[in-house]
C-alpha cells in the first residue's frame, strides 16, 4: 500500500510538472534552484495527493447532481477546482506553486494532469 502511495506521488509529481510546463498560468516559482525546484514539485505532489483523497470523494458526492446533468463533464471542473485547492494549500505552506485563474489555467492543467496520470498509471501496480 504504502509503495503505491509512493508510486502515486511520483505520478502526480510528474503530471503537475507537465502541467506547469504546458500551462503559462501554472508555476514552480522563477529563478529557483534545480533542487529547490524539485522539491518543491515533491511538497505539492503530497499536497494533491491527499486532497485528492480527503476532499475530492465528499466535493464529488455533493456535486453528484451536476455530474450526472452534465454527463460527467462536471468532474472536469471538480478536478480543476481539487488543483486550485492546492494551490491555495501550496501558498499557505509558502511553496513556489501557484495557479493563476481558475477557468482557463487550473481547467487546462487539471486535463492535463488527468491524462498525464492516466498514460504514467499503466506503470503502476495493481492493487
Amino acid at each position: 500500500m504504502l509503495v503505491n502511495f509512493a508510486i502515486q506521488t511520483v505520478i502526480n509529481g510528474i503530471a503537475l510538472w507537465v502541467a506547469a510546463w504546458a500551462v503559462p498560468g501554472i508555476t514552480f516559482g522563477t529563478g529557483q534552484s534545480t533542487s529547490s525546484t524539485f522539491w518543491t514539485v515533491a511538497i505539492v505532489a503530497l499536497i494533491f495527493g491527499v486532497v485528492n483523497a480527503l476532499v475530492r470523494p465528499i466535493a464529488a458526492l455533493l456535486s453528484l447532481p451536476f455530474i450526472i446533468l452534465t454527463l460527467g463533464l462536471f468532474i472536469f471542473i471538480l478536478n480543476a477546482a481539487m488543483l486550485q485547492l492546492t494551490s491555495w494549500l501550496a501558498g499557505q505552506f509558502n511553496l513556489a506553486f501557484h495557479v493563476n485563474e481558475f477557468f482557463w489555467d487550473a481547467i487546462w492543467g487539471s486535463l492535463i494532469i488527468t491524462f498525464v496520470s492516466l498514460l504514467l498509471g499503466f506503470v503502476k501496480r495493481p492493487d
